[in-house]
Formats: C-alpha cells, sequence, structure tokens
C-alpha cells in the first residue's frame, strides 16, 4: 500500500510534524527535497531527538555525513548537495551506510538514487509564505533489480 502525507505547518510545529511523519513511514531511509532554507535540517534536527538520540544535529554540508548515536543503532545524516556525481558518493563509501538496520536522512539527493535500496520515503518541503511550509511525505520504489538484492527489511 502506498502511503502519501501532506502537511501545511507554521515552523514552530515542527515538533508535531516530526511526530506525525515518523507515524506514516514505510522506511528508515529517508529522502529530502526542497531548497536552500525551506527547513530540511530542522525537520531533521526534531526526527533525531523524537527517535532518541541526544546529539547535537548540523547540516552535514562540509563533512557530507554526519551520525547520531542511538541506544542500539544510529543515525546518518547525508547533505549531497556538494558532491558532482554517483561515482563521488561511491568513492566515500556512500553504499556501506544504505544496507543496515540504522536510519539514513539523505539531503540533495540527486545523484544516488539508483543505489537506494527498494523501499525509501521522499519528504518534500516547499514555501507558503516566510514562516509557513507545505509538506509532502510519500513512499517510494526502487526498482533497481541490484538493490532488491541488498535491500534490508524493516
Amino acid at each position: 500500500m502506498s502511503r502519501y502525507l501532506e502537511i501545511e505547518y507554521e515552523l514552530e510545529d515542527i515538533e508535531t510534524v516530526a511526530k506525525q511523519i515518523l507515524n506514516h513511514l514505510s522506511s528508515k531511509t529517508i529522502l529530502f527535497y526542497g531548497d536552500m532554507g525551506t527547513g530540511k535540517t530542522t525537520l531533521i534536527k526534531s526526527l533525531v531527538k523524537l527517535i532518541g538520540s541526544d546529539d547535537s544535529v548540523n547540516s552535514p554540508t562540509f563533512s557530507i555525513v554526519n551520525d547520531y548515536k542511538l541506544k542500539d543503532h544510529c543515525i546518518y545524516h547525508f547533505d549531497l548537495y556538494r558532491i558532482k556525481d554517483q561515482e563521488e558518493a561511491l568513492n566515500f563509501g556512500f553504499e556501506d551506510y544504505l544496507y543496515t538496520s540504522n536510519w539514513v536522512f539523505i539531503e540533495w539527493p540527486k545523484y544516488v538514487l539508483t543505489l537506494l535500496p527498494e523501499n525509501t520515503n521522499t519528504i518534500d518541503i516547499s514555501y507558503k509564505n516566510k514562516t509557513s511550509r507545505l509538506l509532502k511525505l510519500s513512499q517510494e520504489l526502487n526498482i533497481n533489480p541490484e538493490n532488491q538484492q541488498k535491500a534490508v527489511k524493516y
């Protein structure tokens, strides 16, 4: 069954929105789309906290990946804005992060789409006005047969 959720929200309601998202996810791999400044990292901060990490969340724009500790696992937070192609992602070992039981949050995922597991969720955030956003959460099925064999079922 395909899942879809659309929420219009004010920035101060981000924790409530994060709770709604967690209740609708079908995967631990989440792709984040949206223009700069729409609140992707702000939403990720709320999600990380609600999932159970006390780590400080920052955008990994320069480090490319941050990891946030959980009791038994972790959350990998990627910002792929600066990578130029899929080869660059493969060179830093991107695939090694995907096929685990950990959470994987990916901002700017356009160059890694063919590397992803079978089931991912997509969050697209857009501006409504200065303080209001529109969020669309959907489920994506990646039909790359090579990746389906590697995918860990959550």
